[in-house]
């Protein structure tokens, strides 16, 4: 099936159909609609999404962005998910290592230009991960960031001309925290000190209780997105 042609449409007409669907449901859709051309990504904060998904697709390509700066903990959470879960893990790795980076741009380009960093380590690195696929299940919610207040439960990503799917777009961070105890999803350890959301180690500290979620990321900065979810 070629989305390309007719994928504003398709996508509008699902979100209106699904918006009161179940994830399980959101995600069977899109299996049905797309089969292997079916991919989903993860940033290893949590398998919540993970879980969901191989339920109802086992064997589901799940792509994990391997920047070169991930915490030891995201690095352990991502190996513990792929023993686990029945899934096909895919490492998307940028075209430089960190050293040539360095070598090449300049040492620490994370705290020069964030936006340049985050495009090369993550943005360029998931555009060529998704090149195969027709459409991508994520994890956004509209209630992470005032950015994603208008996430649909699926919509058409011109950028990259496919289908993008976000099954749980409607959860609060509560019925994040209930799916997680009731089915013993795993979690990384970071999530637990301080840090609900887990970026790469140099943008990311740890958040007060009371503060904004994602306010430990690029902390300081005008910087709230890497640039994947905009």
């Amino acid at each position: 099936m070629n989305v390309t042609l007719d994928g504003q449409d398709l996508a509008d007409r699902a979100a209106a159909e699904l918006e009161d669907a179940s994830a399980q449901e959101i995600i069977r859709w899109a299996s049905e609609t797309f089969g292997d051309r079916l991919c989903m990504t993860s940033s290893m904060a949590d398998a919540l999404m993970i879980d969901l998904a191989s339920k109802v697709v086992p064997g589901i390509d799940v792509i994990f962005l391997d920047t070169g700066y991930h915490f030891a903990e995201t690095i352990g959470t991502r190996d513990a998910v792929e023993a686990v879960y029945p899934i096909n893990l895919i490492n998307a790795e940028p075209q430089r290592s960190v050293a040539e980076q360095d070598r090449d741009l300049g040492p620490r380009l994370y705290g020069r230009n964030p936006n340049i960093c985050c495009y090369l380590r993550k943005v360029e690195p998931l555009q060529r991960a998704l090149e195969p696929y027709e459409a991508w299940l994520t994890g956004v919610r509209r209630d992470e960031a005032v950015t994603r207040r208008g996430t649909k439960v699926v919509q058409w990503d011109r950028r990259r001309k496919m289908v993008k799917v976000n099954p749980i777009a409607r959860w609060t961070k509560e019925d994040v925290d209930t799916y997680i105890e009731e089915k013993s999803v795993l979690v990384n350890p970071l999530q637990y000190d301080g840090y609900p959301s887990i970026g790469c180690a140099p943008c990311t500290r740890q958040v007060a209780e009371g503060e904004d979620p994602r306010s430990g990321r690029w902390a300081g900065m005008s910087k709230t997105e890497c640039g994947i979810h905009l």
